[in-house]
Order: C-alpha cells, then sequence, then structure tokens
C-alpha cells in the first residue's frame, strides 16, 4: 500500500462524518482492517484517543446512521 493511501486512509478514519464503510469502499479495507492500521500507524496515547471518539459513533457505522448513502470526500489537492 502506498504512503500516501496510508496518510488517506488515517485521515478519513479521523473524520467524524466518514463512516468506515466508505474507506472500505475505496481502499478494500473492512473496519478491522481500518483498526489495525491506525494501531500500527498512531503512538498509543493517540491511537486510544481515536478508538474511545470513533467507538458507537453513528457517523462512523452506516448501520448506526440514518444515512443510507456513503459518503467520502475525494482525496485533497496539494
Amino acid at each position: 500500500m502506498l504512503k500516501s493511501d496510508i496518510s488517506r486512509i488515517v485521515e478519513m478514519a479521523w473524520e467524524d462524518r466518514t463512516p468506515f464503510e466508505a474507506i472500505e469502499k475505496q481502499f478494500g479495507l473492512d473496519e478491522k482492517e481500518v483498526i489495525k492500521l491506525m494501531r500500527e500507524e498512531m503512538k498509543p496515547s493517540g491511537f486510544r484517543m481515536w478508538r474511545k471518539r470513533v467507538n458507537g459513533r453513528k457517523t462512523k457505522h452506516k448501520t448506526l446512521s440514518n444515512h443510507s448513502e456513503i459518503r467520502f470526500s475525494s482525496p485533497k489537492k496539494y
């Protein structure tokens, strides 16, 4: 996986309005794989803070959300 892809996945995982399903659709990583990647890419304290933040958050889990469409933003252009 490209470094730029990893960076984008981490960015999307931190975004409140980007569900795990959008990451899976764009990059092929399911929620468990995103969690594993975040654990590998972040410091332990940052990972714990992220997990606490997204655990059960409606906007991160399509099945808990009222929205029927999967949302994700396109990569930022620099």
